[in-house]
């Protein structure tokens, strides 16, 4: 609100309550007697020192409209279910405000929101001919035969190209990195998770050694399939983490890929030496992600409050 109220044009000015002539009230005095102002201001008071009221006369008021016992029962119905979730009926003590969500039912529905958007996504890439998913093993420090780079198109999970992926700066790694430039050429490049199993298998590893360094997100402006954790390349990891719905906290709103590895929660794709089978382990996982068969976490939000999924109301 504004720190003072201007006077209005044209209206003679009160400066002091004593010199209002009596028939003049402001809109809150006639509101106490049950009146409303039935003609415009006819002049203004000044009141704290800043702020002008508007003075309607008493004589042109009327009355205001009564509420009906229906009306009445009608707003009460409405500040009530203020307090009340629409989605489980839980009752709390403040007004939940826009949405009348409580905040469990908010947390669950954001994670399922996350859910329905990851199988959106695979369904989406399923769907693509163009999608493919790029799995790599070039860290130096793993075994010989673990060095090599697959593609498996996400539709038909067909194997298109399986190579060993050849030391850094030698003819048999550019040869590699020229045949992924063509053959990647206007397609949709799916990242594997770079969790468990061997490290450092992300695509920009083919082109440099893996540094300490934090990895710059963005794509590469010659070799766009080896954009780290991009939107242009989704993560099989993410997409799969929206649908399962594990949380590390029960207030955290964000599906991520569990960090501790206690064996509770398998991961649904393979991690070997077998670079072209693990991208046929991923590509299934996105097809059953794709076709609602893919199990969820038994904790998942909306599985676990007990509501059901999405933001069903529940009746008034």
């Amino acid at each position: 609100m504004p720190s003072s109220i201007p006077p209005l044009p044209g209206l003679t000015r009160y400066t002091r309550w004593d010199l209002v002539p009596d028939g003049l009230h402001t809109k809150t005095m006639l509101d106490r007697q049950g009146l409303k102002p039935g003609a415009d201001p006819v002049g203004q008071v000044l009141y704290h020192g800043n702020s002008y009221a508007p003075l309607y006369e008493v004589a042109a008021a009327m009355p205001k409209r009564r509420v009906s016992p229906a009306q009445r029962a009608a707003l009460d119905r409405a500040r009530q279910l203020q307090y009340r979730c629409r989605r489980c009926g839980t009752e709390e003590t403040e007004p939940l405000g826009k949405g009348r969500f409580c905040d469990p039912c908010r947390y669950a529905m954001t994670l399922w929101e996350q859910h329905d958007q990851a199988q959106a996504l695979a369904r989406e890439l399923v769907a693509d001919p163009a999608a493919v998913l790029l799995v790599v093993d070039v860290a130096p420090d793993s075994l010989p035969e673990a060095q090599g780079v697959a593609v498996v198109g996400v539709r038909d999970r067909q194997v298109l190209y399986a190579a060993e992926a050849g030391e850094y700066s030698t003819p048999e790694r550019d040869a590699v990195v020229a045949r992924l430039d063509a053959l990647l050429t206007d397609r949709r490049v799916v990242e594997e998770p770079n969790f468990m199993g061997p490290s450092g298998r992300f695509p920009q590893a083919l082109l440099s050694l893996p540094t300490p360094e934090p990895v710059v997100p963005g794509r590469d402006p010659l070799h766009p399939w080896a954009a780290p954790h991009s939107e242009e390349n989704p993560s099989i990891s993410r997409t799969w983490a929206g649908w399962f719905g594990w949380t590390e906290r029960p207030s955290y709103t964000r599906a991520c890929v569990p960090w501790e590895w206690g064996g509770d929660i398998p991961m649904p794709w393979t991690r070997s030496l077998d670079v072209a089978a693990d991208g046929l382990s991923m590509a299934g996982v996105l097809h059953r992600i794709a076709d609602g068969t893919e199990p969820v976490w038994e904790r998942a939000a909306w599985v676990l409050d007990g509501h059901g999924v999405g933001s069903s109301e529940v009746s008034a």
